[in-house]
């Protein structure tokens, strides 16, 4: 539904010159906005494998019956 009411307001945007300038615009800002989500996600600090948390309720033990 996201993806025909955007394919529907790019359509009517794009009809006039100002509409195509505020297309360029979001474009632009949305570009942007995804380089910096890729960035950050990049810089994020990663647990070492095999590394575990001492807090009681994160240890998980094996279920009977092979239940979780």
């Amino acid at each position: 539904m996201k993806r025909i009411l955007q394919l529907v307001v790019t359509r009517w945007l794009a009809r006039t010159p100002i509409g195509m300038v505020v297309l360029g615009l979001g474009w632009l800002f949305a570009r942007k906005r995804r380089a910096d989500q890729r960035q950050q996600s990049q810089t994020q600090v990663r647990r070492a494998p095999g590394r575990r948390s001492d807090h009681r309720y994160d240890r998980r033990r094996p279920v009977a019956g092979g239940r979780r």
